[in-house]
């Protein structure tokens, strides 16, 4: 995939909890967009290990992930949670290669566009790629993991899915893409190089921001916002005959740069925009998500969310953005109350409205070319 920052992924491995659970981290993105993307790797009673959303099998992954074999047992289970996101489908078969033994568990209702072909012509190993069981109980991981299904929602070219999984020996629940934890400052995957969060932190063309501490900060938050939106509120349309002429005064012109155009004009109320979004330990649904995926099927969304509330965990980790998040099944449940009947908003007031304007011109488009139905239960 032409995902920033193409060859040279990094990975970063953390041990959330002894012994037991480990995070993977890697950096994805687009023209210095870039945001973490999560693999998770939990150690069996029984010996063994399983792998929940790989990332790129990177030599560095691949070692790291050869030191766990060395003291735990081999990867046993591999795990594709989502349907739809394509950056976890596209890292599975090329990871799976690399552990011959693995068996490789997929969330059912599969499609690929614009060609919907079956997993095997999409690299799958053949004789160990499996659907995961619609009971729990009958996976073979079942006696140490309980797990909760979200949909299929019906997206009209294809649906979305995404499987939650709890560990019960850690309490600990691994989700995709359904909720994640902003943090203020930026991730440590994400501050291995500043490149990116400098870029972002410029005001105009002319700026050169110096690395440090507060310039790192402010560039993540306007990736997020970036990442979040699309174009949030604060940003204004490029003049683009402005753009042209700023570059001439660009401090840096060279191939990395984007030979010193800079088309973002940022308004100050950027950081109110992204302050409504983050907050420690805090919950949320992506807004891509809630303006273009769980309200077409908002029933479907909400019985998932309050099953999920009901396994009892003391943590959340998600695929993407912070992790681990302290947390419990009240407050995961509160991050989809937008959804509710009684929320005709659709917002619950706690991010602007305003900021989904091209969230919301996206939505109406893709439902006149009737790609996707419109918003209902």
């Amino acid at each position: 995939m032409p995902l920033y920052p193409y060859g040279q992924r990094r990975t970063l491995r953390r041990e959330v909890v002894a012994n037991q659970v480990w995070t993977f981290d890697q950096l994805q993105g687009i023209l210095y967009v870039v945001v973490p993307i999560r693999m998770t790797v939990i150690r069996l009673a029984a010996g063994g290990l399983l792998v929940y959303a790989p990332i790129a099998p990177t030599p560095e992954c691949i070692r790291l992930v050869h030191e766990l074999e060395a003291i735990y047992g081999p990867v046993k289970y591999i795990i594709l949670p989502t349907v739809t996101g394509l950056e976890h489908k596209v890292f599975v078969a090329p990871f799976a290669r690399k552990f011959p033994v693995a068996q490789v568990y997929v969330a059912r209702h599969q499609w690929s566009f614009p060609l919907n072909l079956p997993l095997s012509w999409l690299g799958f190993p053949l004789g160990r790629t499996h659907w995961l069981p619609e009971n729990p109980a009958d996976a073979p991981f079942g006696d140490e993991f309980d797990y909760r299904v979200l949909g299929p929602v019906n997206l009209g070219i294809g649906p979305f899915s995404e499987v939650a999984l709890l560990h019960r020996a850690s309490k600990t629940l691994l989700v995709t893409d359904s909720v994640v934890s902003i943090p203020a400052d930026p991730p440590p995957i994400v501050q291995l190089d500043s490149y990116p969060l400098l870029f972002h932190a410029k005001e105009s063309a002319a700026d050169a921001p110096a690395d440090n501490a507060e310039n790192r900060r402010k560039g993540w938050q306007r990736i997020v916002l970036f990442a979040f939106y699309f174009r949030p509120d604060a940003l204004k349309d490029p003049q683009w005959s402005q753009v042209l002429q700023a570059r001439k005064q660009a401090s840096d012109r060279s191939k990395r740069a984007y030979f010193g155009l800079y088309p973002f004009d940022w308004q100050p109320s950027w950081q109110q925009s992204f302050d409504c979004l983050s907050g420690q330990g805090r919950l949320v649904v992506a807004p891509v998500l809630q303006a273009l995926i769980f309200n077409r099927g908002a029933n479907a969304v909400l019985t998932w969310a309050n099953q999920v509330g009901q396994l009892g965990f003391e943590r959340v980790i998600p695929c993407h953005l912070d992790a681990p998040i302290q947390t419990d099944g009240d407050t995961f449940r509160q991050a989809f109350a937008f959804l509710s009947p009684e929320n005709r908003s659709g917002r619950g007031g706690e991010l602007p409205e305003a900021d989904f304007g091209l969230l919301n011109q996206i939505s109406r488009r893709l439902e006149t070319f009737r790609i996707t139905p419109p918003p209902g239960p």
